[in-house]
């Protein structure tokens, strides 16, 4: 028969209950801290990084565009000032003017002299098609061709006339047809005049029916 084992070589006594739920609390609270180790600098960095971004643009990028825009604004303004940074004068805008906009506009009303909705038949239409125009005609040296062209008026629209009737269609369809009118007129002006009187034709309108 087998011997009976010894009372001495019984197993240890199990250990109480409330010392394993101990270790387990505590092993608990072990993965607990460790998970809040591993996701503090997370939620750290989420919520940092929209104030962050906020300082950068606010206090870097905004001051930034800014000035670039205020350089950006005066480039033009100072490309376009005069020397000393003073304004132009009124007299002086006008005077810079000249011949821009309208034509002849700029001159003095004693330096020009206007032709207004002047209409001829064309030369060979049989009176179908004609030439309604207005120009202004500047002089050669200033306060001389208004004077001039009021004492001969008569005379200076019927020259006007004898110019623009002599034009056909096809003399108005060519290239610089405008150009060769405007030497056109100025050159029997002056034939009339006995002398340089007239410098220029600027057209206002300029109509061909």
């Amino acid at each position: 028969m087998a011997a009976k084992p010894d009372s001495k070589e019984k197993e240890a006594p199990a250990a109480p209950a409330g010392d394993k739920a101990a270790a387990a609390a505590e092993a608990t609270a072990r993965k607990g801290g460790g998970l809040v180790k591993t996701w503090l600098p997370v939620c750290a960095a989420i919520l940092i990084a929209p104030g962050a971004t906020f300082a950068v643009a606010q206090f870097v990028l905004l001051p930034k565009l800014q000035a670039q825009l205020a350089a950006a604004a005066d480039g033009p303004a100072a490309a376009h000032a005069p020397a000393g940074g003073k304004k132009p004068a009124e007299g002086d805008k006008k005077k810079e003017k000249g011949h821009g906009g309208k034509e002849g506009e700029g001159a003095s009303s004693a330096d020009t002299y206007e032709f207004a909705n002047v209409v001829v038949n064309l030369s060979g239409t049989m009176g179908t098609r004609y030439l309604k125009t207005s120009f202004v005609v500047t002089g050669a040296k200033p306060d001389t061709i208004k004077a001039a062209f009021d004492e001969n008026k008569a005379r200076l629209t019927d020259v006007t006339l004898g110019v623009l009737s002599s034009l056909s269609l096809a003399d108005l369809e060519e290239p610089g047809a405008k150009n060769v009118l405007r030497e056109k007129l100025v050159t029997a002006y002056n034939q009339a005049l006995n002398g340089r009187v007239a410098e220029q034709v600027y057209f206002s309108d300029f109509v061909v029916q």
